[in-house]
């Protein structure tokens, strides 16, 4: 890994006041020679999420009287620039909640512990190749994944069956029956597919694999970027359905996934993809006549793989007891408590077997299943380990993405556009 501090400390906009008046470091003993008090730092912020993160963590209390583990309550908001502080300070916790996506840079500066011998052989057998790819850096296991989304679609039953469309329900669904549905459900004022795009890069990004689409090769300074047929053929399957078959209700592309989700429950639309995550709010929210179902994942010419890109515990690596912290994590992604922690929040587990116990929980429940099998497919994500990627999605591919949505610019025009804004970049 690199120096200590060489990308990360030059992030930090923050003055050395706010440095000192950060929570303290890492766990110790007490001077009575009391139990050993570990810092767990965690972004839960859903009042059920926070309930099961208080009862895995009381249970891990009882039963570990001489390590004892501390709840930090910490917000998503600003939480990278409260990273970087706390590192720099040596104020870090000593177990770190997050997410892959913004990890990588803190293990490459050598912030965070190498858990790859105390993470179990069980442990890593029970997690998906491609979702173990997410939190390995330079050979190194620098995370324990705990909760991930995938993109799927819910139908209205109704509207489907009324266009004569038998509703798919093999293990997976292909773009091209999407595509066909849509049509066939586009009548009157009511369109097949709303598709909340406002921000696209991160579903793109995600559904790539089943194209065969990968965007980057090579790890950090290094990433090179290909913008080819696997990763331009889902934007362009857009375009066509928005254009050509004009299936897409056209206000959902310059809306949220929350917004366009409006227009399932008015009728609207007869389908929209969404965060696996909105069935709880829709099975919460959704007209009480609106019949809905959650549709197989969608798989392209290479399959159905998503990128993963999960939540995440990490220890600090100056912690002092980073074995004890990765005991702590090993038990908190136990099958039982990492089922019950992603009930809470409506995602999924990172593992097969909490998979298997939150399916065999909740069955077909507001398409659990469907959801929950969906987990299978996540395959690994380059993107994760391209330095410049955060920068580049915000002030290249959103907006240029954004112009081809509105057919601004044609699809070599995107395809240049991607590109250069890279090159530019990383130059």
């Amino acid at each position: 890994m690199k120096t200590r501090g060489v990308s990360t400390a030059a992030c930090l906009t923050v003055t050395a006041l706010l440095v000192a008046s950060c929570s303290g470091g890492g766990g110790d003993e007490g001077g009575d020679g009391g139990p050993v008090t570990l810092k767990f730092q965690s972004l839960s912020d859903q009042p059920a999420a926070i309930e099961a993160t208080e009862k895995i963590v009381g249970e891990w209390n009882d039963a570990h009287p001489d390590v004892q583990v501390e709840i930090v309550p910490t917000g998503w908001d600003g939480v990278y620039d409260k990273l970087i502080t706390q590192f720099n300070g040596g104020a870090a916790p000593d177990v770190i909640h997050y997410e892959a996506a913004s990890i990588v840079p803190f293990a490459r500066d050598g912030y965070l512990a190498d858990l790859s011998e105390y993470m179990s052989d069980e442990r890593k057998q029970d997690i998906p190749e491609g979702v173990l790819d997410s939190v390995t850096v330079d050979d190194q296991i620098v995370a324990y994944p705990t909760e991930l989304q995938s993109y799927m679609v819910f139908a209205n039953k109704k509207l489907l069956t009324d266009a004569g469309v038998e509703i798919p329900t093999g293990d997976t669904m292909t773009w091209d029956q999407l595509r066909e549905i849509a049509k066939a459900t586009t009548k009157g004022k009511t369109y097949g597919l709303g598709w909340g795009l406002s921000s696209p890069t991160a579903a793109f990004m995600t559904l790539a694999p089943g194209f065969g689409g990968e965007y980057f090769s090579g790890t950090g300074q290094d990433a090179q970027i290909t913008v080819g047929d696997g990763e331009m053929a889902l934007p362009e399957l857009v375009d066509a359905m928005a254009y050509q078959d004009k299936s897409i209700l056209p206000v959902t592309l310059t809306q949220s996934g929350s917004e366009a989700i409006a227009s399932f429950y008015a009728g609207q639309t007869a389908m929209t993809v969404q965060g696996s995550y909105q069935a709880a709010n829709i099975a919460k929210d959704a007209p009480k006549d609106l019949e809905w179902v959650v549709l197989p994942p969608l798989a392209g010419p290479e399959g159905a793989g998503q990128a993963a890109n999960p939540q995440t515990l990490s220890v600090n690596i100056d912690s002092e007891h980073v074995e004890e912290s990765a005991e702590f994590i090993e038990f908190f992604t136990e099958a039982d408590n990492l089922a019950a922690l992603n009930e809470a929040d409506a995602l999924i587990p990172a593992t097969t077997s909490a998979q298997k116990v939150m399916a065999d929980k909740l069955g077909d429940e507001n398409g659990w299943s469907t959801i929950l099998a969906s987990g299978q497919h996540f395959v690994s994500a380059p993107y994760l380990f391209a330095d410049a990627y955060a920068q580049w999605k915000d002030t290249v591919a959103t907006p240029a993405y954004q112009r081809f949505l509105a057919q601004e610019t044609d699809a070599a025009g995107l395809q240049t556009q991607l590109t250069d804004g890279w090159d530019e970049i990383t130059q």
